[in-house]
């Protein structure tokens, strides 16, 4: 800054700015506050159906989120701003003061440009007659701590000025539509974030292998302060640089680098986690740089680094491993996946392959390693795409052109049927891990399950919560994920890729309202919309055939079949809660919800029982431990949490978070203890809290005959207060008609229609 710009500043025109942005504040959030209560309120309170519900809905949700963000981004300026204008005024009163003190005011200081200027002693009046010879007014002690002092005001004043407007362009420039939801509370706070970025990309410049264990406790530290900080993650990743980001992680994470430290390595595992979730934040900003650090990114990816590292990695093996945490740009992930699966196609099943195998020791993931060593790309960029709903529904998107259902091969996404039946995968486990386990596939499942739900596959009930988040997109995942499994070679899949099971039970179950709507009808004629009504604009179509035959291969394996059968159970009560006995109407409604959910029921449960006996021979002891273990699925409702039209179910057993997601009817009331649902969720969990005795084993007929009685106990809790409404519904036969649909439907290929069992 030039000593005459500070001098004779007058910050008048910027006080006249702070004002107008501090009203445009005032006036945002006034109209952030009309947004949330009275425009996302009222939708939300809304009862829509079709495309309201989901189109009209999220598009409201999103600009009330706009709203927010600009009062978010204006109250950031305005505090920038209006702290900057203080500390600059407080700069120039400084410097002024300091040249009117005693000596100080006997110089001459002249601005020479370019922050530049000079200080030199005026000479005194009386210098020819003083015997001393001293000519001027001050010494040049005077001179010199003036001139110090100055440079000191100019600093600080030229550092104030430059912090802010740095920060400033960072703030706008984060998006280039729309606001920034990034927040500071003056001008220290985000020159503060940009300096520490700066400093620890100091660190990333170093040799990894010169990098002390207490640098990297600093710098995960820092990092994890600042992990939800736009401005920090962008200053930070722009100025280490794609390439040394990945050539640092693999020198970290190298363990064969002089000795083993525990110290050293408990500072890696979180040093992954951490500089892959600042990295997803960066990504997330629109700036031209970030722009050109993403393209630079995805560039490296085929190519080895060239470093005695980790086996001399390419981009894709670390870039891959880091990304296994944090928020990514959808669009970033998209492209690169893009890349890494069209590479990956050149160089899979041929001979030796090309990621897993003796020469490559490059172990780059610490989270799970025993199981998965991080040597496959394809791994952590799945992993990404689990953690990033939006992204993974865009990544499996439905081929454009497809009809109502997908009916053929040229109707799935390319992507999605690469790594479901052409990628040869090969286990990535240690000496000490399971053998036979394929961690990829585990990590597809994830993926699939954030495409088809909306929510991340480690989502918490308490992120779930905000309800259903299915939308077209997400059904024409699931439409092909159908396809795939419930096809003809639906049953070899699921035997061959045992680490998908549990995901596409998940999917099955958050699904299990439109499967219903596909078995209301007869084939594919007469379906009840009003009975099975869309919970989401465009609703996923399996076809009445496709979704028999899908839930016959999710019933063959033991943890699909409790998910499916759990959710099914769910959504049957919360439509029978939503319909009580009190009309014509209703019970018209009861009638085909508890015909159908018997029928769905019947197909899971035959399909058990018949690949139990094909797997273990009929009768054996083996196959009666089989069925014992899933006739104990109501297990699963323990826990569960209701709320925003879905119930949250967790996953007991299960070290990270896991749960499924079961769609219910919209308008269910689930906090009230008379509720079918309620008193199902509390009796499942008094029963867990008694420990009853569960067979360990049970035969067909015993299971079947539990299916039986559970739709009995459904039915008879339903009429319970209202026994006229019961004798009208014996007359009607609904029993005989529940019992029909449960045991006259299966996974027998020729006489039910279903998918027979999976045979070696």
């Amino acid at each position: 800054m030039d000593l005459d710009v500070l001098r004779h500043g007058n910050f008048s025109q910027l006080g006249e700015a702070i004002t107008d942005w501090e009203k445009m504040t005032k006036d945002l959030a006034t109209l952030k506050e009309d947004a949330r209560r009275k425009l996302k309120g009222a939708a939300d309170k809304a009862s829509w159906a079709g495309v309201n519900a989901q189109v009209s809905r999220e598009f409201i949700d999103k600009t009330a989120q706009e709203f927010a963000d600009a009062h978010t981004q204006a109250d950031s300026i305005t505090k920038i701003l209006k702290d900057t204008r203080g500390e600059l005024i407080g700069y120039r009163d400084e410097l002024n003061d300091t040249l009117e003190r005693v000596p100080y005011k006997y110089c001459t200081v002249i601005d020479t440009g370019h922050g530049t200027f000079t200080v030199t002693g005026n000479p005194r009046p009386d210098w020819a007659s003083d015997p001393s010879g001293e000519t001027s007014a001050v010494s040049q002690k005077d001179v010199d701590d003036l001139r110090n002092e100055i440079q000191r005001i100019l600093n600080k004043a030229t550092e104030s000025d430059n912090t802010a407007a740095k920060a400033l362009k960072l703030l706008v420039d984060q998006a280039k539509y729309g606001f920034s939801s990034a927040h500071y509370e003056n001008r220290d706070e985000a020159a503060e974030a940009v300096a520490d970025a700066d400093r620890m990309a100091k660190i990333l410049a170093k040799n990894p292998h010169d990098v002390t264990t207490t640098e990297l406790a600093s710098l995960n530290s820092t990092l994890a302060k600042y992990k939800n900080d736009p401005l920090f993650a962008e200053e930070f990743a722009t100025q280490v640089g794609p390439k040394k980001v990945l050539t640092f992680w693999a020198g970290i994470a190298d363990p064969y680098q002089g000795t083993y430290d525990p110290d050293r390595a408990k500072q890696a595992k979180q040093l992954q986690k951490n500089l892959g979730t600042t990295i997803g934040l960066a990504t997330l900003s629109d700036s031209d740089k970030m722009e050109s650090w993403e393209k630079q990114m995805i560039k490296l990816g085929p190519d080895q680094l060239g470093i005695d590292d980790a086996s001399n990695p390419t981009g894709y093996a670390v870039m891959s491993n880091l990304m296994r945490f944090g928020d990514y740009d959808d669009q970033f992930l998209n492209d690169y996946g893009d890349k890494l699966l069209a590479y990956d196609k050149k160089v899979n099943g041929e001979g030796i392959n090309l990621w897993v195998n003796n020469a490559n020791q490059g172990d780059l993931n610490y989270w799970g390693y025993k199981n998965d060593r991080g040597r496959d790309p394809v791994t952590g960029f799945l992993e990404a795409l689990g953690h990033n709903p939006d992204a993974s529904t865009q990544f499996f998107a439905q081929p454009d052109g497809t009809g109502d259902t997908v009916n053929k091969d040229s109707e799935v996404n390319d992507h999605l049927k690469f790594l479901t039946k052409e990628r040869v995968w090969v286990s990535d486990t240690t000496l000490d891990g399971k053998h036979d386990y394929i961690a990829g596939r585990d990590s597809l499942g994830r993926a699939l399950e954030a495409a088809t739900t909306g929510y991340s596959a480690d989502a918490s009930a308490k992120d779930v919560v905000a309800g259903d988040r299915r939308t077209a997109a997400t059904a024409g995942v699931m439409e092909q994920v159908v396809y795939l499994y419930g096809g003809q070679d639906g049953p070899k899949m699921l035997h061959d890729q045992p680490e998908l099971a549990d995901s596409l039970g998940k999917m099955g179950g958050a699904y299990i309202d439109d499967i219903d709507y596909e078995l209301s009808g007869i084939g594919d004629h007469g379906k009840d919309g009003a009975e099975f009504p869309a919970r989401y604009a465009g609703r996923a179509r399996f076809g009445n055939q496709g979704a028999i035959d899908f839930l016959s291969v999710l019933g063959q394996d033991e943890n699909s079949h409790k998910v499916v059968t759990t959710a099914q159970h769910f959504y049957t009560l919360s439509m029978l809660d939503a319909h009580p006995p009190t009309s014509d109407a209703n019970m018209d409604h009861a009638r085909d919800i508890m015909t159908v959910g018997a029928e769905s029921r019947g197909i899971l449960d035959n399909s058990r029982v018949q690949q139990a006996e094909t797997t273990y021979g009929e009768n054996s002891e083996e196959a009666n431990k089989a069925l014992g273990r899933s006739a104990d699925w109501k297990k699963l409702m323990v826990g569960a949490v209701v709320a925003g039209g879905v119930a949250a179910v967790p996953l007991p057993g299960s070290t990270a978070a896991a749960l499924f997601i079961a769609p219910l009817a919209a308008d269910t009331v689930t906090d009230a203890a008379n509720t079918l649902l309620g008193q199902e969720i509390d009796k499942a969990t008094d029963d867990a809290e008694s420990d009853p005795l569960v067979p360990s084993q049970m035969t067909s007929r015993e299971f079947y005959g539990q299916g039986v009685d559970d739709l009995g106990s459904t039915y008879d809790s339903y009429f319970k207060d209202h026994p006229q409404a019961r004798n009208k519904a014996d007359e009607q036969q609904w029993v005989q008609e529940v019992k029909s649909s449960y045991l006259g439907t299966g996974s027998h290929e020729n006489d039910y229609r279903g998918r027979p069992p999976y045979k070696d």
